[in-house]
């Protein structure tokens, strides 16, 4: 073309049309029989889908909260890997022989490569709300395609089903040998505690007030018998003094000792030990001694003379007689005392209070051993607190933790039964994959309008690229461009006419 910027009208264009008309029908001669030739002849591919709907549990999670927490889309992508993998292609390629021709020249890796790329799963994303997916499978049997399609639904809701029990009882498994091990844990918690406050009995922080009212009541009873004390010891002093008045008058001697050994008679030694045992001079009165010595001494003058032995100690006798007179009255009248009422009843009182004393002491002694027990468990309870406080803080722990994995564990084997049960999420098929009646690929009227448009792009292409290549002189404008002189006449196209 030599004048590029120049500018066509309709006639223009009717006049390259009528130019270049060959350069836009051969196209059509080319293209229009190859799109015709592959839409008959093009091999036909089949399509067969499964529509597939997350159905939800049937029991409400308001009564039973399920273990499988993950989404669906994360659960469908990880059962689509699983039912994609060779070995579960290789099983499906076995059971329904796919693939015969290709297996020709293709190795096994390659043959389940090409058929994970006919297979389709459309899994809705993260922000998708869609309850259901799709599964598709495109091959040249449409009856080989409706099955397979089927047969990897099955596969998706086996494996679907298989992977919820396997979380479920994992989770079960888990919680179950946590439980045992809280349990055991617990239990030796529940030991130590037992035996701290066995151990420690009276010295816990609960029995802080019962200690304190007890030692409160142990002082008090102290402080009372202690009275008591006083009071008999005070009483015991009265006593002892009104005693001591009655027998001020008598003070007490040794028995005076009269019998000697001697050379005597027969007779007089008998007299002489009547007179000087000891029994007699306990019971016989100062009167009774004079006058049996009075007499032996009579005796003996008759017998002997003055200065015989015998009447030197009988008369030595009676003279000490005669010297302790006195005391021998105070003996009889402290004897006589003593047989005094009175005297006995004060001695009896004096007795029980001497009784009471010893009773009051033994009862301080053990009063004041208890207090001073329960002195130091009250001095020991804060220890005792702050250990018993950590060890059930420890406990509480434990127990909280059992609690919840206890709960938690009865929820897993409910959620567990739910699922071998079948009550669970489950997948649903709604459209089960039918054998198509016309194929997916090629589509015939996709084809002839793809050749058409096409065939029309190149014959239009054709005919400005040969445009564009003639340097021809079409007018006189060309010719002006080309030599640079004016033209002064043209002379027309002249054709003749048909007879």
């Amino acid at each position: 073309m030599i004048n590029s910027a120049r500018s066509y009208g309709i006639v223009d264009y009717i006049e390259i049309f009528k130019r270049r008309m060959w350069y836009f029908i051969i196209p059509f001669f080319i293209i229009i029989p190859g799109t015709i030739l592959y839409a008959k002849f093009a091999p036909r591919i089949y399509k067969a889908e499964t529509l597939v709907l997350v159905s939800p549990q049937k029991v409400p999670e308001a009564f039973i909260q399920s273990t499988i927490t993950s989404r669906i889309e994360e659960r469908l992508q990880s059962i689509a890997q699983e039912v994609m993998s060779r070995t579960r292609l290789e099983q499906v390629i076995n059971e329904f022989k796919l693939y015969r021709e290709e297996s020709k020249d293709l190795s096994k890796e390659q043959l389940v490569e090409l058929m994970q790329k006919n297979i389709k799963v459309d899994i809705p994303s993260k922000k998708d709300e869609k309850a259901f997916f799709t599964i598709a499978y495109t091959g040249k049997n449409p009856e080989i395609v409706a099955a397979v399609t089927n047969r990897l639904t099955s596969l998706f809701i086996e494996e679907n089903l298989r992977l919820r029990e396997q979380q479920a009882t994992g989770t079960t498994e888990f919680l179950t040998a946590e439980l045992a091990s809280s349990q055991k844990r617990l239990e030796d918690l529940e030991m130590q505690v037992s035996h701290y406050k066995k151990r420690y009995m009276g010295e816990l922080p609960e029995q802080l007030d019962t200690n304190l009212k007890i030692l409160e009541q142990l002082q008090n009873q102290y402080q009372r018998i202690g009275e008591n004390l006083n009071a008999a010891q005070d009483r015991k002093l009265f006593i002892q003094k009104q005693i001591s008045n009655l027998e001020s008058p008598a003070t007490a001697t040794e028995p005076l000792a009269i019998g000697r050994k001697g050379k005597a008679s027969s007779g007089q030694l008998l007299s002489s030990d009547v007179a000087s045992s000891p029994g007699a001079e306990k019971t016989e009165s100062y009167e009774s001694q004079k006058d049996a010595l009075t007499k032996l001494l009579d005796e003996l003058k008759s017998k002997y003379t003055d200065n015989h032995p015998d009447v030197l100690v009988t008369k030595k006798k009676l003279a000490d007689l005669e010297s302790r007179k006195d005391t021998y009255k105070k003996q009889e009248e402290s004897a006589d005392i003593k047989k005094d009422p009175r005297y006995r009843e004060l001695k009896n009182q004096l007795l029980m209070i001497d009784l009471d004393i010893k009773q009051n002491q033994a009862e301080i002694s053990g009063i004041s051993k208890q207090i001073n027990n329960y002195r130091a468990r009250v001095e020991n309870i804060p220890s005792r607190e702050q250990e018993m406080a950590s060890l059930m803080r420890e406990y509480t722990k434990t127990k909280e933790n059992y609690e919840t994995l206890f709960k938690k564990s009865q929820e897993a084997r409910q959620s567990e039964n739910l699922e071998f049960k079948q009550k669970g999420e489950q997948f649903k098929i709604i459209d089960p994959a039918r054998v198509p009646e016309k194929p997916f690929s090629p589509d015939i009227a996709k084809v002839l309008l793809i050749g058409l448009a096409l065939c029309i792009g190149c014959s239009l292409g054709l005919v400005v690229l040969r445009e564009q290549m003639d340097t021809s002189f079409y007018d006189a404008e060309d010719v002006e461009l080309v030599l640079g002189l004016r033209v002064i006449a043209t002379i027309p196209s002249i054709e003749k006419e048909a007879a």
